[in-house]
């Protein structure tokens, strides 16, 4: 069944008389509300597919809630009544026009088409325009839409806001967008809800500026898929552009950091393009969409509610996101449920979240397909993770094969990984583009590499810039490495803008090599921290011992930053740690630092560890100490124990570490080294 329109009445120039609103036309108010759904969604799907899923799952409820709200609940309490219907059927009988046109409507909403006809027929000769209204509505009903829309017009024409939106409706269904625009017009500038709704719908179709006024109208009445599309309009409009230019930061050469590219944590569902959440937006503009999705959502708008959840999540809060979450995933929303398992594995629940990945996954989110099988894949089921991302893929979301390819390449099947980051690469997925040309690199294809690095980076992929930029230092060509690491930089990367700084520095740029390698450190790079604490570092005298009976001074920013990349492990920067403490007089720092760096492989710091324990008079500690550093190639280190061995008569043993220092270096240290060395031989030929 097909019906049309909310609130049909008919009055035709000449013959029909405008009177009060009668039962009749309240009676038609409830048939049109229990039949616009139907009709909406043969229109509607035509010209979207986001309003007509909207309106098949929705529209029904809200129009009748709006119809018998406004005028219908008297007519729906007695058209119920079978002592008021027997009352209608006699008068009908009698002749009576408005009981005809009762009667027809109430036969009509039954779904008695036969039945009602007649009364229909006859209460219009009468001059009744709700019977004739609702004989339109009957004769689109049995297939005979131009004769039905030949009423609609007779009484659009004398002013039926109803009729003219059913009438536009119907033009635009044919073909006949002037036609339709302007009848939607007459029934939009009287108030009428559904048309406004349906002439925002066609100049939102020509890209019109106008439509958002009419939504606004529409909503305004309480229409719920106005109030939807009003919201997405306000935010859509709030966002100046895309604000993710790049993607997130990362170290390369690497596969990336694309969609569920850590097991562990897939990632949640990305904007679409059509009826994603809207990222950045204007805060005012933002709060008034939420609102409009508020009140949608209210009425039981399922997409509207998956959309505010949205906002409080990103608002922080939770508990409330959760809820319309669960409300739009209830009533079929498959993005919702799996926003929802996203909510309550980051609420340390995975087993409630898997629950829910699976009933969206099963109603063909790949997104939620992908989160299945991240999780089966971070408890090593391999198998059922590869089934997950397949699922993923045939669903369409091309992260399933670049997933599949992470699967495999973790897996050292390195030819099946290729095959299904090239699968992901030419659909467009930049992170797979990236993956596939790390691949090639480390294969020992860097010509097969550098068009995939270059792709990926084009498309906004951070870590492929940063990825050529080292492929072009690699090949001594820094210029063009500096521009990809200056536009990695420039998204966020941490590596890249270390890079920067560091050229920059060696170019003498110093205050710009400052403002790089603060991003970088700020970003967590040690190497950044610390080159950040030498540029500071050169700028100030060096710190004197503090004076008896003054307190130790306090840090530095330098110090501070030395400290931040000491505590990352940076084993340069722990030796200057203890340096700039045991400069305070601070020696259990100092100690403390010089052993960190030292344990960790530091031959500076194991031999001013050994300088620290010698003062102390722990020299057999210190000799070991030394002795690690001198293995590593210290010649300092080497010389105090060639002067250690002097002192206990080792004479022999003197000999050696001489000739090493003598090896090792620096020049100076050389030349005590010979000196010493000759002493001791002259002791040992005496």
């Amino acid at each position: 069944m097909v019906f049309m329109g909310d609130r049909a009445t008919l009055l035709k120039t000449g013959r029909f008389v405008q009177g009060h609103v009668h039962p009749a036309e309240k009676m038609a108010d409830v048939v049109f509300a229990a039949a616009t759904a139907q009709y909406n969604d043969i229109i509607e799907s035509a010209e979207t597919a986001e309003c007509a899923a909207s309106v098949e799952s929705a529209e029904t409820a809200e129009t009748a809630d709006g119809v018998e709200n406004a005028e219908g609940a008297e007519t729906a309490a007695s058209a119920d009544n079978a002592e008021s219907e027997a009352r209608h059927r006699r008068a009908a009988d009698a002749g009576d026009t408005a009981s005809m046109s009762v009667l027809g409507a109430l036969l009509l909403r039954r779904g008695d088409l036969a039945g009602a006809e007649p009364y229909l027929r006859a209460a219009t000769a009468d001059g009744d325009r709700a019977a004739a209204n609702n004989l339109g509505v009957l004769l689109h009903q049995r297939g005979y839409p131009d004769e039905a829309a030949g009423w609609w017009r007779t009484a659009a024409v004398a002013g039926s806001a109803a009729a003219a939106h059913a009438l536009g409706r119907h033009l635009r269904e044919r073909g006949d967008e002037p036609g339709a625009e302007y009848w939607l017009r007459q029934s939009a500038e009287q108030g009428h809800a559904l048309g406004a709704y349906a002439l925002a719908d066609l100049l939102e179709h020509r890209s019109d500026v106008g439509a958002e006024r009419w939504l606004r109208a529409a909503a305004e009445q309480g229409h719920r898929e106005a109030a939807y599309r009003l919201a997405r309009t306000l935010e859509r409009n709030a966002t100046d552009a895309a604000h993710d230019a790049f993607g997130r930061t990362g170290l390369g050469p690497r596969t990336g950091t694309g969609h569920a590219a850590d097991p562990a944590a897939p990632r949640r569902p990305a904007a679409r393009k059509d009826d994603g959440p809207v990222a950045g937006p204007e805060p005012s503009r933002t709060g008034e969409a939420e609102q409009w999705y508020r009140q949608a959502a209210a009425r039981g708008h399922r997409r509207a509610a998956l959309h505010l959840g949205a906002i409080l999540e990103q608002r922080g809060e939770l508990k409330e996101a959760g809820r319309w979450y669960l409300i739009s995933a209830k009533a079929g929303e498959a993005r919702a449920a799996c926003a929802l398992g996203f909510l309550l594995r980051d609420a340390g629940d995975r087993e409630s979240a898997a629950v829910w990945w699976l009933r969206a996954a099963q109603d063909g989110d790949g997104n939620a397909a992908n989160a299945l099988g991240a999780l089966h894949a971070a408890r090593g089921e391999q198998q059922t993770a590869e089934r997950w991302y397949r699922a993923a893929m045939d669903a369409g979301d091309v992260n399933g094969a670049y997933n599949l390819g992470l699967l495999c390449a973790a897996q050292d099947r390195n030819a099946q990984a290729e095959q299904w980051y090239r699968r992901a690469a030419y659909a467009g997925h930049r992170e797979a583009a990236n993956a596939l040309a790390v691949l090639l690199l480390q294969a020992g294809d860097p010509v097969g590499a550098e068009p995939w690095f270059s792709k990926a980076a084009e498309a906004g992929s951070v870590d492929a810039a940063f990825n050529l930029g080292i492929l072009y230092a690699g090949r001594d060509e820094d210029r063009t490495a500096l521009l990809w690491y200056e536009r990695a930089a420039a998204a966020g990367h941490t590596e890249a803008a270390l890079q920067v700084g560091m050229a920059l520095l060696h170019h003498g740029e110093e205050r710009e090599a400052e403002r790089h390698l603060r991003c970088a450190a700020g970003g967590g790079s040690a190497e950044a921290a610390f080159r950040l604490a030498g540029v500071l570092d050169s700028r100030q005298p060096p710190p004197g011992p503090p004076a008896l009976g003054e307190p130790l001074p306090e840090k530095t920013e330098c110090e501070e930053w030395y400290e931040r990349a000491a505590e990352q492990g940076h084993r340069r920067a722990q030796v200057r740690v203890g340096m700039l403490a045991a400069s305070r007089g601070d020696v259990e720092s100092a100690g403390r630092w010089y052993r960190e760096a030292a344990e960790a492989g530091s031959r500076n710091g194991a031999f001013n560890l050994g300088l620290l324990l010698a003062r102390e008079g722990s020299e057999r500690e210190a000799a070991l100490w030394w002795t690690r550093a001198a293995a590593e190639g210290h010649g300092r280190a080497a010389l105090r124990l060639a002067l250690l061995a002097a002192r206990r008569g080792e004479l022999a043993e003197g000999q050696h570490w001489c000739a090493r220092a003598v090896e090792l270096g620096p020049a100076e240290v050389a030349e005590r080294a010979a000196r010493l060395r000759e002493a001791l031989h002259q002791e040992l030929t005496a």
